[in-house]
């Protein structure tokens, strides 16, 4: 049964706990059956309702059993049967959270005789003060038997292996461990299953840092000492999702995280768009030490065309020229990726590959990519400017239109490849392939993005919106930048929404991250997102462009 934000994250004050106890006469079922059903109903601290009856097991009761719990088989033959039972106790039981001491015990037997009586198992949620105890109280316990807990806390009702003076003992025990896990910040419900999956942590005590946090999409900032940002995350569930930091987690740079955090600040954002952007823009701003993201971005290159020579020739650079005349693809990943669609270029057109300024006169010999019959190289005077000129415009078509004229030539090279049994040198020519597809495809939604000038979209039923919002709301695109307030903060400081906004000049490299963020989300909630205004010409080309990614191969088990 799926739960919303708002069902999981209801006050722990608020939800009503059925805490049962079984008595029987084994360890598991058929083999065994139920002697003693007993429970208690709670809400508040309230007792609202007690359930007690003996059940007639139909079988046997041990003498063990007898010794241990007192219940005789004279005691149980009056008694009613199990079936008997039921409709009453799952009419009392009713939609409350099942509270037991080792409950999975308790739940086998229950289910059991449910399924064999003809009815569906309960879909309630269910909580172990076992596994509570062991992550609250285990240190100051020699073992969390329930005797024990019930002595060492001083409950006031103690257990005697009968069902309801165990339930009774087993609320007392719910109650003390609430108390102790709410100085944790375990306020609500969804805190309180996710407690005894958390493991004991070294900063266990700092979980109490998160109880401030809302079951909302937006952005976590974990901060040191002097407020210093450490990492900046974006969550649909802030709440449960800064949580499962102290949870099983055993990367070392989590813990040095933790050990170093002091405060964790968030901001609630309107939907999951929104969060994706701050966090780009929290992250270049504060260049946290724990992102990753935050050194990426930096290392960002652009391939040139160098259309200011008379015979272009591509060129890696890290920033563009304005106003140089030159085309420009990317950003791209990083040096290495921009040489990658470089060579897949230069293996698809035969354009120039020395870096020497082209001689007024001729050498005695070209170069080596010349000499190889891969490049159209001027340098041995062996081509003419008029012809160079025609590979270089199908170069220019290849990267801005027709991308076909590059990636085809890839194709029947790696086709011709694999069909020579060479297929070593085909694998590569495919990764260059594939190379250049990823940078070519993203170019195209970014330039999309970046021509479409001011958009408004009206958004239906976004999956991260703040529950209780209307149903539909509104987001501005200006070049393809979110505008206007994101979550509770304005752009940021000294961040304009026209900075860089020619869509006529390369993308800067601060911009690509939060670029791909809209690119992808349009993507993907392409069917609950409608166009109501659009300054400029707005589409995701197509067809798409071929992937060139390997395929896996898919493993089959007998």
């Amino acid at each position: 049964m799926q739960r919303s934000f708002d069902d999981l994250g209801v006050p722990l004050h608020q939800v009503t706990f059925c805490v049962l106890d079984l008595e029987t006469t084994g360890a598991a079922p058929p083999q065994s059956a139920i002697t003693e059903v007993g429970a208690i109903k709670l809400r508040g601290g309230e007792c609202l309702g007690t359930f007690q009856t003996l059940v007639n097991p139909g079988v046997g009761i041990p003498p063990e059993i007898t010794v241990l719990t007192g219940i005789t088989e004279a005691m149980v033959l009056p008694a009613p049967w199990i079936e008997a039972v039921l409709p009453s106790f799952v009419e009392f039981i009713g939609s409350a959270v099942i509270v037991g001491h080792n409950v999975r015990f308790d739940m086998r037997f229950l289910q059991a005789a449910l399924v064999s009586s003809g009815r569906a198992p309960l879909p309630n949620r269910f909580v172990d003060t076992c596994a509570l105890a062991r992550r609250l109280v285990r240190d100051e316990v020699p073992n969390c038997q329930l005797g024990t807990l019930a002595e060492r806390l001083r409950l006031p009702h103690r257990p005697s292996h009968r069902a309801l003076a165990d339930a009774l003992a087993t609320g007392d025990l719910l109650h003390a461990l609430l108390e102790r896990a709410g100085s944790l910040g375990v306020l609500g419900l969804d805190d309180l299953y996710e407690l005894p999956t958390i493991r004991a942590h070294p900063q266990m005590g700092k979980l109490r840092l998160t109880s401030g946090l809302p079951r909302r999409p937006g952005v976590y900032l974990f901060r040191g000492l002097g407020g210093r940002v450490l990492y900046v995350g974006k969550a649909t569930n802030l709440r449960a999702r800064v949580r499962s930091y102290f949870g099983g987690d055993d990367r070392r740079k989590i813990s040095q995280l933790l050990r170093e955090t002091q405060a964790i600040d968030h901001v609630v954002c309107a939907g999951t768009l929104e969060a994706a952007v701050l966090e780009v823009r929290l992250i270049h701003r504060h260049q946290p030490p724990f992102n990753h993201r935050s050194k990426l971005w930096s290392r960002y290159a652009y391939l040139k065309l160098t259309l200011d020579e008379a015979y272009p020739r591509l060129s890696v650079v890290r920033a563009p020229r304005a106003g140089d005349g030159c085309l420009y693809l990317g950003p791209l990943g990083s040096t290495r990726t921009a040489r990658l669609v470089a060579d897949a270029i230069e293996s698809a057109l035969p354009i120039r590959r020395c870096t020497a300024r082209v001689p007024r006169i001729p050498l005695p010999g070209p170069c080596a990519p010349a000499q190889l019959g891969v490049a159209a190289c001027p340098c041995a005077g062996a081509v003419s400017q008029a012809e160079y000129s025609r590979i270089v415009d199908r170069l220019v078509r290849g990267l801005t239109g027709d991308p076909s004229l590059l990636l085809e030539p890839l194709r029947a090279r790696m086709a011709a490849l694999a069909a020579a049994d060479r297929y070593e040198e085909a694998a590569d020519m495919r990764d260059r392939a594939a190379a250049l597809a990823r940078a070519l495809t993203r170019q195209r939604q970014l330039d999309a993005l970046r021509q479409a000038g001011r958009m408004e979209l009206e958004v239906l039923a976004d999956p991260g919106a703040v529950a209780g919002a209307s149903a539909t709301r509104r987001v501005v695109l200006t070049g393809g930048r979110l505008s206007g307030d994101v979550g509770q903060l304005s752009l940021l400081d000294g961040d304009t929404e026209d900075d860089d906004a020619d869509p006529g000049r390369p993308l800067p490299r601060h911009l690509v991250d939060e670029l791909s963020c809209v690119a992808s989300w349009l993507e993907a909630e392409a069917r609950s997102v409608r166009v109501l205004h659009c300054e400029g010409p707005w589409s995701f080309p197509v067809p798409r462009l071929p992937r060139f990614e390997p395929v896996k191969a898919k493993v089959r088990t007998s």
